[in-house]
């Protein structure tokens, strides 16, 4: 496994849900949480959709089966896993390596990129081998770096990244995004001469973890506010929040290489940037590219994760890294602003109407509306706009320029193809 590497505006700001009831493919994760981690190591979705658990013993595996879900007997629990990774951890700091927990293989999978040195291999490789054979070493292509630079349309003196979800305290709303975006402090415009201000960076939390917040000056995200943009002047309405189950289908998207998809490969990744470590992260076989942090990445209509960074890019393929939304919203105490479900609400609060007084059902599309699209990539793709400490951000930040994401046609029609199947 070596890597290549929008609604109208809310009568009531306080609208939104800190968390949506599980998916089906909860089922593992519960499985997992009851059984405990002596007697289990960990849950994933095997290519027919069916919840898959790892199991120590025989009584384990029978309980798994009668809920319905498949067991596999496996000889390291989850215990043992993380006493490796908390091993890892003690090591010195490698910059340019990560690990996570291979489920499926019942190994830590630890990595190295091109930056890493002979020695500092060979002495990582010495920790490994004292811990046990289940703890697999693979060298990679390319750097493990942020998604940063490089691309609209978020700009500031940090660099240049993406949006991620709309969300609110019940006084103000903000945009979370990666937390590696810049400082608190940075400020955000929505001009081309950094005239107009939007927003400035709060509260962020990098490294350790990967997210922050941009307050809104005007207090509110406005339209737009619970909408993903996947094309054609389409987008996804997001109608909740769940944390990711190994082997998922996901979609991200990002202001640089567009909506993409793959899967999700592991959980509780750690990674060591240059800039430091970040750990508990989502690791993925989706690919992005350098201006792609903090862009959503989503399934069926839910949040799941915030563009951290990886290795490789989307014409060879790679590696990319996700903060989970759940905790960043737990951790901020915010809530995200979503899209009424069709039929009534979200069930954990009311949610804002969507555009043009229409329901929205979980996962489905929605015209983006905003700022006119045509004349912000005028603006935003004129060389002469782009310099040193220039301060850009593009209509809405969630419904994030759709027409300049899509790169690659293939994706934008496997996600319909999703879609359509998922929700009729």
């Amino acid at each position: 496994m070596v890597t290549r590497a929008v609604a109208s505006e809310p009568p009531d700001p306080s609208i939104g849900v800190p968390y949506s009831a599980r998916p089906a493919t909860g089922m593992g994760t519960d499985l997992v949480s009851r059984l405990g981690t002596s007697r289990t190591a960990g849950s994933w979705v095997d290519s027919a959709g069916r919840p898959v658990v790892a199991v120590t013993d025989e009584k384990a595996a029978a309980e798994v089966e009668r809920a319905g879900a498949r067991a596999k007997m496996v000889r390291h629990s989850m215990s043992d896993l993380k006493s490796a990774t908390a091993t890892l951890r003690s090591a010195p700091r490698v910059a340019g390596t990560a690990w996570a927990l291979d489920y499926k293989s019942n190994e830590v999978v630890v990595r190295g990129d091109s930056t890493v040195s002979a020695a500092d291999w060979s002495r990582l490789t010495e920790v490994a081998e004292g811990i046990g054979g289940f703890v697999r070493m693979e060298r990679t292509e390319g750097r493990f770096t942020t998604r940063i630079n490089g691309a609209e349309p978020i700009l500031s003196t940090a660099g240049r990244c993406s949006a991620g979800f709309n969300v609110t305290d019940g006084k103000s709303d903000y945009i979370l995004t990666a937390g590696h975006c810049g400082p608190d402090g940075s400020v955000w415009f929505s001009d081309d001469r950094g005239r107009d201000q939007v927003g400035t960076s709060l509260r962020g939390s990098f490294p350790g973890d990967d997210y922050s917040l941009v307050k809104y000056d005007s207090g509110r995200a406005g339209e737009g506010a619970d909408v993903v943009a996947v094309g054609d002047g389409k987008g996804v309405r997001i109608t909740g929040v769940a944390d990711p189950e190994v082997g998922q289908k996901i979609f991200r998207s990002g202001s640089t290489s567009g909506l993409r998809e793959g899967e999700v490969t592991a959980l509780n990744a750690t990674v060591n940037y240059p800039e430091g470590t970040v750990t508990g992260l989502i690791e993925t076989n989706v690919c992005a590219e350098p201006g792609d942090s903090g862009g959503p990445m989503f399934a069926d209509g839910i949040a799941l994760g915030l563009t951290s960074g990886g290795s490789g890019d989307c014409a060879q393929g790679g590696t990319t890294f996700f903060q989970p939304v759940t905790k960043a919203l737990t951790e901020l105490d915010v809530k995200l602003i979503v899209a009424k479900q069709a039929g009534g609400g979200t069930g954990a609060a009311p949610a804002p109407s969507a555009p043009q007084g229409a329901a929205a059902s979980p996962g489905s599309s929605a015209p983006v509306t905003g700022e006119d699209v045509s004349g912000l990539l005028t603006r935003l793709g004129d060389p002469r706009n782009v310099g040193p400490g220039l301060l850009v951000i593009a209509g809405s930040l969630v419904a994030l320029v759709a027409t300049r994401w899509i790169r690659a046609e293939q994706d934008r029609k496997a996600y319909r193809q999703y879609y359509s199947a998922t929700w009729g």
